[in-house]
């Protein structure tokens, strides 16, 4: 009824012919959202997703990642029978996904935005008969109707493996909203755009108006990077913690991060959450850590197997930071050692503030 309420005063300084196309149109609006079994006022801005699948896919048989299992649909924005999440809420979004390698295939899984622009990857180019999982994550910044899937790799040599456990998740959720954004908020649930009646001015959430809102006074703090190029290890005479430098900037809210450094600078005392993601290159090991102050180890990937496959490791933690704490990843420099990317962006790299004012909390104590 309270949607009635906002469009009435509108229809009624109409003429009678126009009254009649309003409320055609939202007869056609109604059912449009009963169909989807959702109030016409969603909840505020927030926006987040987590689907599972409980069978395997075959490369060729299908391109797109589809779900059988939806655990959270907060907005309704993701779709589980197409596997794509539409933007409505404008902003900057973590996405992450686990995916399992099927027996005697390699597996190739992209996150792409809007068809086309391949943002990240989780490979993994061994055949043996054995089963594992791959993960990958990073976050975006997205515009209204911005589209985020899976993509599988068409060749039959590829494929992705689950089953009830199940091996393969992907999940994704609003960080920060733009709330500096000029455009109107978006309903994913309205009319298709062809359905527009002449005379009627599409409904609009009051709740949901970009240009009412002012922004937000917390503080903000988030990156995402990636590489599209390999690092290589060169010699073991090299003493220097050099941090791993990126290439593709995705995220840079605050600038806290120095793509050229490697490295991120707190601004804001607080918890952060951090992820990376990095791929092993052929006839090398891998040894990668994520480091802070003044090198202290706090998390890191490692893979000793010196075989010609590309595979990849992952890791992610929360760290209490103070202002002007620093953080970057350090792949060992021997020359054994190496980190392999390229332009499908193997290796990534992700953090942002999660509660702030870390300073007031007891944080970071080591237990006997």
């Amino acid at each position: 009824m309270k949607f009635l309420q906002i469009l009435r005063p509108a229809c009624v300084t109409w003429r009678p012919n126009r009254s009649v196309s309003c409320l055609l149109g939202l007869i056609t609006y109604l059912g449009c959202v009963a169909s989807f079994n959702i109030s016409p006022m969603t909840s505020g801005l927030r926006s987040a997703f987590s689907a599972t699948r409980s069978s395997s896919i075959l490369g060729g048989t299908q391109r797109a990642v589809t779900f059988d299992r939806l655990l959270v649909n907060i907005g309704e924005d993701f779709n589980p029978e197409t596997g794509i999440f539409r933007c409505r809420l404008p902003g900057a979004y973590y996405f992450s996904f686990t995916v399992g390698k099927f027996p005697k295939k390699m597996l190739s899984v992209m996150l792409v935005k809007n068809g086309m622009e391949v943002q990240a990857m989780a490979y993994d180019g061994y055949q043996n008969q054995g089963r594992k999982v791959q993960s990958q994550s990073v976050m975006i910044s997205l515009k209204p109707m911005d589209t985020i899937y899976l993509l599988l790799q068409e060749n039959p040599h590829y494929a992705i493996y689950s089953n009830v456990g199940p091996y393969i998740t992907f999940s994704g959720y609003l960080v920060y909203p733009d709330s500096t954004s000029s455009v109107g908020y978006l309903n994913n649930h309205l009319s298709p755009p062809g359905l527009h009646l002449p005379g009627c001015p599409p409904p609009l959430d009051a709740y949901h108006d970009w240009r009412r809102r002012t922004t937000s006074e917390e503080p903000r703090s988030a990156f995402s990077v990636a590489r599209t190029t390999s690092a290589l290890g060169e010699s073991r005479l090299r003493r220097e913690r050099e941090a791993l430098t990126f290439d593709v900037e995705y995220v840079n809210i605050g600038g806290h991060f120095n793509k050229t450094s490697g490295r991120f600078t707190c601004h804001f005392p607080g918890a952060y959450y951090f992820a990376f993601t990095v791929g092993k290159h052929p006839r090398r090991a891998v040894s990668v850590k994520l480091m802070t102050g003044r090198g202290e180890v706090r998390a890191m990937v490692f893979d000793e197997d010196m075989s010609r496959r590309r595979e990849m490791q992952s890791q992610s933690l929360l760290l209490p930071l103070k202002r002007g704490d620093s953080v970057w990843l350090y792949s060992q420099q021997d020359d054994g050692y190496a980190v392999y990317s390229n332009q499908g962006r193997y290796t990534t790299f992700s953090g942002f503030l999660v509660y702030p004012d870390g300073e007031s909390m007891n944080l970071d104590r080591t237990f006997p």
